[in-house]
């Protein structure tokens, strides 16, 4: 934590060389500051990332009815955060997205956010996620351009639309994953689980859970 306030930066993960670092949100912006020559860039087409976002959300809305509302308060396995807060971080992390592509730009803060007093129960969070899922899907239906080429202002610099689209929805399809695993935990399996089809193509972690 010191290294990184000594470089200025506010959030991990970081590359850094001497004094000058990147943001590794993204790995082109790595292989970029690295000075590699590998080609980098979203595998799937901003089409089928709306569509496989969508998925996602409607998944994750199953995973959280399924949820024991005695189980919300929980802690994560090597981490300070609530089963409540990942439950609700799922569907944050588009919801952030949508207010970034309308202008306001994606802080870190706003991806992060912890739910509010009135997101309490299983079914509040599920509410949440409906009125996420209806938001993004309004916002892709009413977009004129769907190259991906726009670009969208975010904590780790100006960055293509495309590549923000593929890191919304598979940070959002790896937490899913989590949250399978931890009904699984509670002999609870999952309704229609996420597998290998569905998250074809998206950069997801081969690790559910950092060591």
């Amino acid at each position: 934590m010191a290294e990184l306030r000594r470089l200025g930066a506010r959030s991990v993960p970081v590359v850094a060389r001497g004094d000058k670092y990147v943001f590794a949100q993204l790995i082109g912006d790595v292989v970029r500051f690295l000075g590699l020559q590998e080609k980098t860039g979203p595998e799937l087409p901003p089409e089928e990332l709306a569509r496989r976002l969508d998925m996602v959300l409607e998944a994750h809305l199953r995973y959280v009815k399924q949820m024991p509302g005695s189980a919300l308060e929980r802690e994560l396995p090597n981490r300070p955060r609530s089963y409540r807060v990942l439950l609700h971080h799922v569907f944050q992390i588009p919801n952030a997205f949508i207010d970034a592509v309308e202008g306001a730009g994606l802080s870190y803060e706003n991806m992060v956010s912890e739910p509010p007093a009135d997101i309490r129960a299983t079914e509040d969070i599920a509410r949440f996620g409906q009125k996420v899922r209806r938001r993004v899907a309004t916002w892709w239906e009413g977009l004129a351009d769907r190259s991906g080429t726009q670009t969208v202002e975010t904590y780790y610099g100006a960055q293509p639309l495309h590549e923000v689209l593929e890191r919304t929805t598979w940070h959002s399809a790896q937490h899913a994953r989590q949250v399978m695993s931890l009904l699984e935990q509670q002999g609870i399996a999952p309704e229609r689980p996420l597998g290998p089809r569905e998250l074809q193509g998206l950069p997801v972690p081969s690790k559910l859970w950092d060591d």
